[in-house]
């Protein structure tokens, strides 16, 4: 049974938006950013209610922002992140815990952009050490959700089989956004069946739908390029590839729907966001019909996880992703960017910095300069 899901967090836009769909009782599973919580000590009880409610019926599932999975050097506020989420594992039953593929720039835990990383041994034996510990934290499944931005289309290519890699030893699954997958369609001119075939669907056990934005290019007049946002409502394309893709992940347990409350300012756009809801919901009633009994992968790991007692940091990663940040974050244009990328240390190295797509890195510039000053106020 595929469950029809909202991404739901403490943003009252999203909340006022979604309220029918919760009294309508249409809202069959919960999905919730628990380590967005920094900007609320204390949650109020309606929320806690709602969140317990979902727990108890076993239809919970917590997305992560901030982990930063990939990061090469391990830091306090990772270790504070899986407390925390060991802590709410004993409060609510998660049926599976995710994060996010790539790492975050910024100094601060909650600043910064997810961004790409090199497909390497080291950040393939990184990344398995961090879903290593995240499991043990949360006793539960542990998935990774595929990234929007790429700088080539050699990297949208490799990401599937990365991701697969990464989750294996944790029997791991996949969130597979959609939209996600639509910006690298639009950006790379790749076609949907093509980015489909890179993906092992049958790990696939949660899919997200949403919107975006186009933002235009100053290195390249004319081309738009999609940016996933989250603050619009959901493309057609996507609406039709969710139909296409369900049929083609025999795991596949929920489909989420996804928006920021700063999309949802007016009626309009939030009646907008239940049709999306529904128009959602009518797909995945019609595929569960269907449907017959057959033994889901449980996405638990095979056997006793191996854990070190320390956890993995590579240094040389490290200054890189922070030498990279700090470009991104402070450069004003392309050409900028491009010059000190030459001088950097990710020349000539792994990072390929020398193939970047300009109309990519004016986007990572801009997705950079964005997010710094925080999420809640920026993203």
């Amino acid at each position: 049974m595929i469950r029809s899901t909202i991404a739901c967090n403490l943003e009252t836009n999203l909340i006022l938006a979604s309220l029918p769909l919760f009294e309508a009782e249409r809202v069959e599973a919960l999905e919730w950013s628990f380590d967005t919580l920094y900007a609320h000590q204390q949650l109020p009880d309606w929320f806690v209610d709602l969140l317990t409610t979902y727990s108890e019926a076993g239809r919970l599932i917590g997305h992560g922002v901030f982990f930063s999975l990939l990061s090469g050097r391990w830091t306090h506020d990772q270790q504070n992140w899986l407390a925390r989420l060991h802590a709410l594992s004993r409060d609510y039953q998660f049926d599976h815990v995710t994060e996010h593929f790539g790492f975050m720039t910024g100094e601060d835990f909650h600043k910064g952009a997810p961004i790409n990383i090199p497909c390497t041994p080291v950040t393939l034996a990184l990344g398995q050490d961090r879903l290593k510990r995240i499991q043990d934290a949360c006793g539960c499944p542990v998935g990774l959700e595929n990234l929007a931005f790429a700088y080539t289309l050699d990297d949208v290519k490799r990401q599937g089989d990365f991701l697969r890699q990464l989750i294996q030893p944790v029997n791991g699954f996949i969130i597979l956004d959609l939209h996600n997958l639509y910006c690298q369609s639009h950006n790379f001119s790749i076609m949907h069946d093509d980015l489909m075939a890179l993906y092992p669907l049958d790990r696939v056990r949660e899919i997200h739908i949403s919107g975006g934005s186009w933002s235009g290019s100053e290195t390249q007049p004319g081309l738009l390029i999609r940016r996933d946002t989250h603050d619009d409502a959901v493309p057609d394309d996507v609406f039709n590839w969710l139909s296409t893709t369900i049929d083609q992940c025999p795991n596949l347990k929920y489909v989420v729907l996804e928006q920021l409350g700063n999309g949802l300012t007016t009626e309009g756009q939030q009646q907008a966001f239940r049709a999306d809801f529904h128009r959602m919901d009518t797909i995945v009633q019609e595929k569960n019909k269907p449907a017959t009994t057959t033994t889901m992968n449980s996405f638990l790991p095979q056997l006793p996880l191996i854990i070190n007692a320390m956890p993995l940091e590579n240094h040389r990663l490290h200054n890189q992703q922070v030498e990279l940040s700090a470009i991104l974050e402070s450069s004003t244009d392309v050409s900028q960017a491009q010059t000190r990328l030459a001088q950097s240390s990710l020349a000539n190295s792994e990072w390929e910095v020398e193939r970047w797509e300009p109309s990519m890195l004016e986007t990572a510039v801009s997705i950079a300069r964005k997010w710094k000053d925080g999420f809640v106020s920026k993203k």
